[in-house]
């Protein structure tokens, strides 16, 4: 009898754990989900800037076409992205033309003097701090999340319930060579 009641008693702990640790892989990957909206919703925002940036540079630099259509063409990557390696490259892609583009400002200074571009210009570059920001706790929440399913014996639990490890969220490899000035 004694014997039935520790049985039974290691079964409900069994079921405990499993069900804690089934809970936490939930929150967990909730918790991702949460963050990489945040990054999609600083990224929307810059999304939405780019027509009206293409439409202040075409005033001034119409003759400009190829550098304005893949601004655009990135930036509609970018909108349509559902997945953090997507939204990433697209990122990539539209940092590289913009820098482009900004670069044209150098080139008229009626366009660099202009008020619109530089508000939007500014409004870029605090957007583009607040998607490094969100990218960081997007990333951070993903290396806590791959660790609990990862690690055993939470594995098996993983396993059990499909849970798999999510994706960072990559800087793209523009961004991280380094920068060569000469004089």
């Amino acid at each position: 009898m004694i014997g039935l009641y520790i049985g039974i008693g290691i079964i409900i702990v069994l079921a405990i754990w499993i069900i804690s640790t089934y809970n936490k892989f939930v929150k967990k990957k909730l918790s991702v989900e949460n963050n990489f909206s945040q990054i999609k919703i600083q990224c929307k925002k810059r999304f939405d800037l780019i027509p009206n940036l293409v439409e202040c540079v075409k005033g001034y630099a119409s003759h400009e076409k190829d550098a304005l259509q893949n601004v655009i063409e990135a930036r509609n990557k970018g909108a349509s992205a559902t997945n953090p390696k997507e939204l990433a490259n697209a990122n990539g892609e539209l940092s590289q033309f913009l820098s482009r583009l900004f670069a044209l400002g150098e080139a008229y200074p009626d366009l660099k003097a202009n008020t619109n571009f530089l508000s939007l210009q500014t409004e870029l570059s605090d957007l583009e701090k607040a998607i490094a920001v969100a990218r960081q706790i997007y990333n951070d929440s993903v290396m806590i999340f791959n660790r609990e399913i990862m690690v055993f014996p939470n594995n098996v639990i993983a396993g059990m319930f499909n849970f798999t490890r999510a994706d960072f969220f990559e800087t793209p490899e523009e961004e991280t060579q380094n920068i060569s000035v000469s004089f």
